[in-house]
């Protein structure tokens, strides 16, 4: 970055801009950059646009996908800067790549949420369930009615959740995935499915909260292990949950992880006729994006923001 014109001084205050797992991911990719620039004779800070293609074709034929050829741009754009990693050439480069290896979607199908929502009602009443069994129950239902990835429900704290007499809503405050300037952060709204209280989320949240509050101390997240010293668990824990879960009631977790929640649901709300606005508020796409829209492209009818969560555990 000082090779760049960057002053030192600012390069902490720039590296913040970047979350410590896209760093992670980063460090993969420089570290290939790296080699390939040391078995080459390069230098490893400054190359040129071509330099920068043979790098990527030469991944390209061993076999990298879109994505990961993406990634690796992206980490190289810090060293080399975007007049390198995104001119003409290089775009047209990705062009080519597309139509060559295009990205396609983890799932060619979704599962029903019916089948899990069937299996949790068996865990009832909620004030009878173990720790382990409440806590299973919690994260999946909270994963199916806000459509959110883990990380965003890893960061759910207890002075965030509002009470009313229809709905519990949350609100994350914690920088997450696509946190970024003038996009608002995410805020779960769970109405009383007073239809189907056996799978409730905010029902089932609620007896959570008050069967962990004595264990949680000074804790300000809510999702603590059911296991002393009952620390607060992270997204990796929370996955396996919900994997947990999807497995006893008979979904194929070889093929289905816990991210697949989101997949589930959103599905399940559009094909029950929610409007695509709210499916895309609900699940944290912006209004621009085609994510849900390249795999559901149906016509939608009007719907209010409740919907999305009745639409699942109606």
């Amino acid at each position: 970055m000082v090779r760049r014109g960057i002053p030192s001084v600012s390069i902490d205050i720039m590296m913040a801009s970047f979350s410590s797992n896209t760093l992670n991911q980063y460090n993969s990719s420089l570290r290939s950059w790296w080699l390939y620039c040391k078995d080459n004779k390069l230098d490893f800070c400054d190359s040129n646009s071509t330099i920068l293609l043979q790098y990527l074709t030469e991944k390209f034929n061993l076999g990298a996908s879109y994505s990961t050829l993406n990634s690796h741009r992206s980490a190289l754009s810090i060293l080399l800067g975007q007049d390198v990693t995104c001119n003409d050439n290089t775009k047209r480069f990705f062009k080519g790549v597309y139509r060559l290896k295009p990205p396609l979607s983890k799932y060619n199908a979704t599962w029903d949420p019916k089948l899990v929502l069937d299996y949790l009602s068996n865990y009832f009443p909620n004030d009878s369930l173990t720790l382990k069994n409440l806590s299973l129950k919690t994260i999946t239902l909270l994963a199916l009615a806000s459509a959110q990835r883990m990380q965003t429900l890893s960061l759910i704290k207890i002075k965030n959740i509002t009470f009313d007499s229809e709905k519990i809503i949350i609100k994350i405050d914690d920088l997450i995935k696509t946190s970024r300037p003038g996009i608002h952060q995410p805020l779960i709204v769970l109405p009383y499915i007073k239809e189907n209280p056996k799978v409730c989320p905010a029902v089932t949240l609620k007896h959570y909260i008050d069967k962990t509050s004595f264990l949680r101390l000074q804790e300000e997240y809510i999702f603590i292990s059911y296991q002393k010293p009952h620390k607060r668990v992270c997204s990796q824990t929370l996955s396996h949950w919900v994997k947990l879960i999807l497995e006893q009631s008979g979904i194929d977790t070889k093929l289905y992880g816990a991210h697949s929640t989101r997949h589930a649901s959103t599905s399940a709300a559009h094909r029950k006729g929610v409007n695509l606005e709210v499916i895309r508020k609900a699940a944290g796409w912006s209004e621009s994006s085609h994510v849900f829209l390249k795999y559901y492209n149906k016509d939608v009818s009007t719907s209010t923001e409740s919907e999305f969560v009745n639409a699942i555990f109606e």
